[in-house]
């Protein structure tokens, strides 16, 4: 099945290209370049409250006036366990320890999700940005409906068909379909800490958009190792209407990654990535540290829900950066991390977009 709604169109966007919302590179001098460029820049206030996402917001429409998407985590709320949550700090004490810091006496739900979160929602209402996406599921169908009818554009991101169909049923836009290599939190549905266990299929990028595009007939935008003009051509010749990319764009100066972030990403010695559960509660891709250690670690308790692993995780990472210690940081990326270049956000779409004609035509011209 093919979609007969192109969402590049629909969106005025002039390349298929989609700068992943990945809530530790995305600015708003980020997304409004990626835009005025000709893609769709997004900005990640799944972190934020509806106030300072309103804010980012009005920085970005003052930098730009083309679409962007702005992206929320619709994730199952935590289920707070103290017992679970106190061992969990007692494991990390010996961490805190190497920085002359003490863990938390508690932990905290420090972000709420988007499918309780009413103000997100009325101000969304209120601004109206081109594009909603969610990330980890759905929210209530009520909300769909009205965004919608408000004029939204609205994404989701799927991992396996079973999601793809939830997200078509629901009447939303466009399917992310985020593969195996995707660097940043795994989108699976209900997927919280060591409480459910995990049948995820893994499915790559290029299987998950084929199987998808042959499933569905909304849009399929693809995302998962892709970091060149290849990999767009590639996600495009099976079915895909555009590409996202997150880890791409880390290196960028409009881009929010710190030093050593850029430095590890950007290093001589291929960067290892693996999927950490211990920084937030759910699995994300990112290079592999002291974190993905300490998961390891043969006896370690029960990793608490998502968000709150990640209050401890981002209070041992502030303990250990104040000692020049990154080892500790989440720094999300993708598979293809190595083939990550510095370019200005711009000038990285103009040479995505001619390696991707160039990608084309030469696969055109050996058929």
């Amino acid at each position: 099945m093919t979609s007969t709604v192109r969402i590049t169109r629909r969106l005025g966007m002039s390349t298929p290209i989609i700068q992943a919302p990945m809530a530790v590179a995305s600015t708003p001098a980020l997304v409004a370049a990626v835009s005025n460029a000709g893609g769709l820049g997004s900005l990640a206030v799944g972190n934020m409250d509806a106030d300072a996402a309103r804010e980012v917001i009005r920085q970005t429409r003052a930098l730009t006036d083309r679409p962007f998407n702005v992206n929320v985590f619709t994730h199952v709320p935590a289920k707070a366990d103290a017992a679970r949550e106190a061992a969990w700090l007692d494991y990390l004490a010996s961490s805190f320890v190497r920085f002359d810091a003490k863990p938390p006496a508690a932990l905290r739900e420090i972000y709420l999700s988007f499918v309780e979160d009413v103000a997100m929602y009325e101000m969304f209402l209120e601004t109206r940005p081109a594009v909603v996406s969610f990330h980890f599921g759905l929210p209530p169908q009520a909300w769909i409906d009205t965004l919608k009818a408000a004029g939204i554009v609205l994404f989701a991101s799927a991992t396996n068909e079973q999601e793809a169909d939830a997200i078509e049923a629901a009447g939303i836009d466009a399917i992310v379909a985020q593969g195996w290599e995707a660097g940043g939190h795994r989108g699976r549905f209900n997927d919280e800490g060591d409480r459910q266990p995990s049948e995820d299929e893994q499915l790559g990028t290029l299987a998950l958009v084929r199987r998808l595009v042959a499933r569905t007939s909304l849009p399929v935008i693809a995302a998962g190792g892709i970091m060149d003009g290849a990999g767009i051509a590639a996600v495009l010749a099976l079915g895909a209407q555009a590409a996202q990319m997150g880890t791409a764009f880390v290196p960028c100066p409009e881009s929010g990654a710190d030093a050593a972030y850029r430095e590890a990403l950007l290093s001589e010695q291929p960067p290892r990535t693996t999927l950490i559960r211990a920084i937030s509660g759910r699995p994300a891709r990112g290079l592999a540290n002291h974190f993905w250690a300490l998961e390891q670690a043969p006896g370690r308790p029960a990793i608490p829900d998502y968000p709150i692993t990640y209050d401890a995780g981002k209070s041992l990472n502030a303990a250990a950066k104040a000692h020049n210690e990154s080892g500790y940081a989440a720094q999300w990326a993708g598979q293809a991390a190595p083939l990550a270049r510095t370019l200005p956000a711009a000038q990285l779409i103009d040479v995505l977009t001619r390696e991707t004609r160039e990608a084309i035509a030469a696969a055109a011209a050996a058929a």
